[in-house]
């Protein structure tokens, strides 16, 4: 039976720039889009016939870029990829609205969120956000399918985010928690996450934010980790190596979850540090299963959006 393509922004915003631009029941009908899309993709191959989008990439990229630039010609289209800063030699006002005139949407992968806010701002057609240092939706899109395929609902489920409170937890607590999800993040004190989104995702459903991994982890059904120096903290990198030294998601630390836990990590990994090599390897992990889903949500987004 197909799944019909689902209103999904709230009304009026045409952009992906952060979580909250999905609605709730655009968030449910975009995963079985997703779900949709990768069980039958031959069905797809024309929503985006005719149609031209420019990338934007201002960070160093694999999943990302790969996947949406393999997702746009999957269904027909094609793209354009700019790399360096945006608004190096004019406005980011000025660059959306000379984009807008050639491409009819823009993925950006960023440093700063203001420079997506800026683009919605001023686009005429959809700004999708791919990245920037307060939210990474399309990742978050990704890990709540991936949650879904492996334990056929989120409605119950603990999922535990240990290490740096960043754009990746961020993302997580806005969406997993509108799914049901409990979001428990554990980090070293400094460095939890924002408090406001914190907050605002305590409204849609369980949050904990703690400085304890173990409290984290305990009966979680997945258990979460990303590098602990970003992009652009690389000046941070051996000082965050000795505070977060102990949040490393190791074979001691993740035999505290339940006995049918995931883990999982949005990569690159740094292997010895965040994670051990044995973790990262052993058969609970599904960290390859959420790279690929990058692809198909993603195309269910553009198919969404544009098709």
């Amino acid at each position: 039976m197909s799944v019909p393509i689902p209103s999904l922004i709230q009304p009026r915003v045409r952009h992906l720039a952060s979580d909250l631009d999905l609605t709730t029941d655009g968030l449910v009908d975009l995963l079985k889009l997703a779900a949709q899309v990768k069980r039958a993709p031959s069905r797809f191959t024309r929503k985006l016939a005719g149609r031209y989008l420019t990338l934007l990439f201002e960070k160093p990229s694999l999943r990302t870029r790969m996947t949406f630039e393999l997702a746009i010609k999957q269904l027909g289209g094609d793209s354009v990829t700019n790399l360096g800063p945006v608004a190096e030699r004019e406005l980011v006002k000025d660059v959306a609205r000379n984009l807008e005139r050639w491409t009819q949407g823009i993925v950006a992968r960023v440093f700063s969120q203001s420079t997506i806010d800026e683009l919605a701002a001023w686009s005429g057609v959809p700004v999708i956000n791919a990245l920037s240092d307060r939210f990474h939706p399309c990742q978050a899109l990704a890990d709540v399918l991936t949650l879904k395929e492996h334990f056929g609902r989120l409605e119950g489920l603990k999922l535990a985010f240990v290490g740096d409170g960043n754009n990746v937890a961020h993302s997580l607590m806005l969406t997993a928690t509108r799914l049901g999800a409990h979001v428990a993040v554990a980090t070293p004190a400094g460095y939890s996450p924002d408090a406001g989104i914190a907050e605002q995702a305590s409204r849609f459903g369980e949050i904990t934010v703690t400085c304890d991994p173990a409290e984290a982890v305990a009966h979680a059904h997945a258990v979460y980790t990303d590098v602990w120096a970003s992009m652009g903290q690389e000046a941070e990198a051996a000082e965050r190596s000795r505070i977060f030294a102990p949040y490393q998601v190791n074979e001691k630390l993740f035999s505290g979850a339940r006995a049918d836990a995931v883990f999982m990590h949005c990569l690159p990994a740094k292997r010895g540090l965040e994670v051990t090599d044995g973790v990262m390897e052993s058969p609970r992990s599904v960290v390859f299963d959420q790279a690929e889903n990058r692809l198909h949500v993603q195309k269910a987004l553009l198919v969404a959006l544009l098709g």
